[in-house]
């Protein structure tokens, strides 16, 4: 259930003179994917995937996403240097990567990109994929972002990621209680962490999202830094992973 390489980069279309903006939306992502997808991260950064449920309720809090995710950089930035891959899935079975970006501007742009689109979850794939990129080049953590669970729980193979070492950050938006049940799960089996944020809370997701780039760049250290000047994101992450 890894995400195929041909998912990173699909042949272009021909282009013809009905274009539909739907079209024209997918044709960019993909003219970004292949031109970014021959990077390999540099040596010495701290390797981040940041996956997001990209199905259709979730565009609210991708368009905070797309606003916050520089955020993650400027703290790492303090820290040490970190890469981030975007992992996203939505429609019939969509599930993508981008290539490893070290640059928020370049992150940004391929993310407003993407539009959210109808479909269910593929949370068993984005672990996969995760376990493949730890096992080409180590992962410092997973962090995910969704609102719903939708694939039977003991499909995920969570502990396999649990085994590798790589912690999975599992922030879940809303107060769906089948969703907090796996999320807790996978955050367990992966010595992770769970966290919840109200619909639309754009600052609980910020101080998230900066806790755990601190930690892909620095380890605990670097989170027990963050959580001395007050971070109410740290201090989640950090009670847990102690």
């Amino acid at each position: 259930m890894s995400i195929n390489p041909s998912d990173r980069a699909p042949a272009r279309r021909p282009e013809t003179d009905e274009t539909t903006p739907l079209a024209d939306s997918r044709a960019q992502i993909d003219a970004f994917l292949r031109q970014a997808g021959a990077l390999e991260p540099a040596a010495g950064r701290g390797r981040l995937i940041f996956a997001l449920d990209a199905t259709m309720s979730r565009q609210p809090t991708w368009d905070q996403a797309c606003r916050l995710q520089a955020d993650m950089f400027r703290e790492a930035a303090a820290v040490g240097p970190l890469t981030i891959q975007l992992v996203y899935y939505r429609g019939l079975g969509e599930c993508r990567a981008s290539s490893w970006i070290a640059e928020p501007q370049r992150l940004g742009d391929l993310m407003a990109r993407i539009d959210c689109r109808g479909g269910q979850t593929q949370i068993a794939r984005v672990l996969a994929h995760t376990r493949g990129e730890n096992d080409r080049v180590k992962v410092a953590a997973l962090v995910f972002v969704g609102d719903a669970m939708e694939e039977p729980l003991d499909h995920l193979c969570a502990g396999e990621l649990g085994l590798r070492g790589v912690p999975a950050f599992m922030f879940q938006e809303g107060y769906d209680s089948i969703c907090e049940q796996a999320f807790r799960e996978v955050a367990r089996l992966t010595c992770g962490a769970y966290c919840r944020f109200a619909p639309g809370a754009a600052h609980e997701l910020a101080e998230l999202l900066r806790a755990a780039a601190a930690y892909a760049a620095g380890g605990l250290p670097a989170l027990a830094a963050l959580k001395a000047r007050r971070s109410a994101g740290a201090v989640s992450l950090i009670e847990q992973l102690k």
